[in-house]
């Protein structure tokens, strides 16, 4: 009985093997998230950014406070545009001295006060694969508006159903560098060939997910 059962067993795995193939490419494919306008999930939204450190580590801090709203077009991914909000103060520290983050918020680096906003708003989208694309975009920062390019991926979506209130979902990852120098925030960079300070280069790591808060109706 034991041979038996394990013949069979073998013999449903190896239709598995052929057959699985050929069953999902005959699939239907899911339908994707729907056009138009998203906000963004602010409960799965993060940006980060990493600083050298005296050559010694890349310093890792996060806000905490983000806002956005894209404009998706799965059909015509070059003509999407996504705009973000962020609240400088909201900045996230780890294990911070006492009186660092007034000091990070202070006239030497960010100056909260006087620049209560970093907003970034796309300008083009240049596609570099079937999930990947370049999004060039004006970054404001201490009050210094210059270009800045993102290399984005698309992680994916689905359109509105039982399972998420909050509509169709899509969610993306991005990267990018900048000088934090350009922006008027060189307060502390090292001298050249040295580096004694917090660096110039600042990387910027994106994860986020946008909604349309357009539930399915009710059956």
């Amino acid at each position: 009985m034991k041979t038996v059962r394990t013949l069979a067993a073998a013999k449903a795995l190896s239709i598995l093997l052929v057959a699985g193939p050929a069953i999902a490419a005959t699939a239907p494919a899911a339908p994707p998230p729907p056009a138009g306008l998203y906000a963004i999930d602010k409960a799965h939204t993060s940006v980060t950014f990493r600083v050298s450190h005296m050559g010694f580590s890349r310093y890792t801090a996060r806000f905490a406070t983000v806002d956005g709203r894209l404009k998706f077009d799965p059909a015509h991914p070059a003509a999407m545009s996504v705009e973000a909000t962020i609240d400088p103060k909201s900045l996230a520290l780890n294990a911070p001295p006492a009186g660092f983050h007034d000091q990070l918020m202070g006239k030497s680096f960010f100056d909260a006060a006087k620049f209560p906003a970093i907003s970034f708003k796309s300008t083009g989208v240049q596609l570099t694969g079937p999930h990947a694309a370049k999004v060039t975009g004006n970054l404001t920062l201490h009050g210094v508006t210059k270009p800045v390019t993102l290399d984005v991926t698309y992680n994916g979506g689905y359109p509105p159903n039982a399972m998420d209130p909050g509509g169709a979902r899509v969610g993306f990852s991005a990267h990018g560098v900048f000088k934090r120098s350009a922006f008027g925030m060189g307060f502390g960079t090292p001298a050249p060939g040295s580096n004694m300070g917090v660096g110039d280069d600042v990387e910027v790591m994106i994860e986020t997910e946008f909604s349309d808060g357009k539930p399915p109706p009710k059956k």
